[in-house]
C-alpha cells in the first residue's frame, strides 16, 4: 500500500522578535504534541518536553491507555523526548486540576448545566497555569498539538486565531478563551497540517507513537458521566418526574444527569419519537417533548471572552458544540452591570456581566446551558461565550 507524502512542515518563526527559541511543549503522550516537538526542533527552537499529571489513578486500571496523564502516557511522552534527546518534566498539577475543573464540572451538573470539563482545562491549566511556569522558568512560549493557526498581524499588533487546516481536527473551538497576552507566546506547529501527514511525520522520525489512538473521552471519568456523578455527589442523581411541554407528568426519569438535551434513548414509550427538552435541577424534574421543540432561534450567553473586538449588533457565524457547523447569527450585547467593556479583546471574565443574545438566521437544535458558543468570521475564530438559557419549546 502506498503512503500519502507527508505535507511539508511549514516554518514556524517566533511571532515576537523580542522572544527568544525556548520552548515548553505540552506533550500528552500522544502523537500530535509530540510531531509538535519534532516540527519545532527541526525549525531551530530550543524545545523541552513537560507532561502534566492532572490526576491520581495509581490504584486503578489507569484508564490506562487513552487518559491524557495515565503512566502509559507520560512514560510515552518521556520516550519521544528521549529519542529527540531533549529534557522531560512532569508537572504535578492534581490539586489545580481537581480545584479548577473537577469540582466545577460536578457543581455545573449539580445546577443542571452540561459543562465542557476539556475547555475548562484549556483554560485554567493548560494555558493559564502552565502558560505562568513556563514563562517564570524562562521559556519564551508554549507549545501544543492543537490544530488551529496563529497569525500575528504587525500592522495591528494583534493576534488572529484561524481554525485548523484539517476541518477534522479544528480545535479553535476549545480555545475560544485565549487572551492576546497569552498568543504572544504560543506555538501551534501543526496548524497547516492534516492528520495522516502528522502520523507519517511520526513514523519517519521514528516515533513509537505514530499509530496511536486518539484520546475520545474525559480523561478523569472512566465510563459514563453519571456514573462517575454519583460517585462524587450522589444527591444530584435521584429519581423524579417527566413532565410534557403542558406540565403533565407522564412518567419517571432515573436522574437528571443520564440526560442531556436532545436525547431519545431511555426514556421509555410514549407512543412517538421523544426527546428531552429540558431539565431543571431546582425541582429534579426533566421537561420531554416533539423533536421540533428543541429547535430555538435565539440564546443568552454569558462570561463572553472576545480574543479580537467585535461591535455589538454584527453578524458572524458560531457553533454551539464542537462538532456543529457554523451558524450565520446576529450578536448584539447587553448592559453590563460588572463595568467591565463587552467587545474589549481584554479576555476578562465577568461573573454578572457580558451577555450576549444570539439570534440565528436558522433555528438551532438542542441548544444547551453551560456549553460553549463560538464565534467566526470566516476561518477566524473570534471569541466565544457560555450558555446560558434554556429552551423555550419551540416557541
Amino acid at each position: 500500500m502506498t503512503q500519502t507524502p507527508a505535507q511539508p512542515a511549514q516554518p514556524v518563526q517566533p511571532l515576537d522578535p523580542h522572544h527568544g527559541n525556548r520552548v515548553l511543549v505540552a506533550m500528552s503522550g500522544g502523537v500530535d504534541s509530540a510531531v509538535a516537538a519534532v516540527l519545532l526542533q527541526r525549525q531551530g527552537y530550543d524545545v523541552t518536553g513537560v507532561t502534566l499529571k492532572l490526576f491520581d489513578r495509581s490504584t486503578e486500571d489507569d484508564i490506562a491507555t487513552r487518559s491524557c496523564c495515565s503512566l502509559e502516557s507520560i512514560e510515552d511522552a518521556r520516550r519521544v523526548c528521549h529519542l529527540l534527546g531533549i529534557e522531560h518534566h512532569v508537572f504535578n498539577m492534581i490539586r489545580t486540576f481537581e480545584t479548577s475543573v473537577i469540582n466545577p464540572f460536578v457543581d455545573a451538573y449539580r445546577s443542571g448545566l452540561t459543562p465542557n470539563p476539556c475547555v475548562e482545562c484549556n483554560r485554567t491549566i493548560k494555558f493559564d497555569e502552565l502558560l505562568k511556569k513556563a514563562r517564570a522558568y524562562g521559556f519564551d512560549y508554549v507549545a501544543t498539538g492543537h490544530y488551529l493557526r496563529n497569525i500575528y498581524d504587525p500592522g495591528t499588533g494583534l493576534y488572529h486565531l484561524h481554525r485548523g487546516r484539517d476541518d477534522r481536527k479544528d480545535q479553535s473551538y476549545a480555545l475560544y478563551m485565549l487572551t492576546q497576552d497569552q498568543l504572544a507566546h504560543l506555538l501551534f506547529p501543526l496548524g497547516e497540517l492534516e492528520k495522516p501527514a502528522v502520523r507519517i511525520i511520526a513514523n519517519e522520525a521514528g516515533l513509537r507513537v505514530h499509530n496511536k489512538p486518539d484520546s475520545q473521552e474525559i480523561c478523569f471519568v472512566d465510563g459514563r458521566y453519571s456514573e462517575f456523578l454519583r460517585e462524587t455527589s450522589g444527591e444530584i442523581a435521584q429519581s423524579g418526574p417527566m413532565l410534557d411541554l403542558s406540565g403533565q407528568v407522564v412518567g419517571q426519569h432515573t436522574g437528571i444527569v443520564d440526560y442531556t438535551i436532545g436525547q431519545r434513548k431511555g426514556l421509555g414509550a410514549f407512543g412517538q419519537p421523544t426527546f428531552v427538552i429540558d431539565k431543571d435541577a431546582a425541582t429534579n424534574t426533566l421537561v420531554v417533548g416533539p423533536n421540533e421543540a428543541l429547535f430555538n432561534d435565539r440564546l443568552l450567553a454569558d462570561h463572553a471572552n472576545w480574543i479580537i473586538p467585535v461591535a455589538s449588533g454584527t453578524t458572524l457565524s458560531a457553533k454551539i458544540r464542537y462538532s456543529a457547523k457554523p451558524a450565520p447569527c446576529r450578536v448584539d450585547f447587553l448592559p453590563d452591570t460588572s463595568g467591565s467593556e463587552p467587545g474589549s479583546g481584554t479576555g476578562s471574565l465577568t461573573a454578572s456581566g457580558g451577555q450576549i443574545l444570539v439570534t440565528f438566521e436558522i433555528p438551532q437544535r438542542a441548544i444547551t446551558p453551560g456549553q460553549l458558543i463560538v464565534f467566526y468570521q470566516d476561518d477566524e475564530m473570534l471569541g466565544g461565550a457560555t450558555i446560558r438559557t434554556s429552551p423555550t419549546y419551540g416557541k
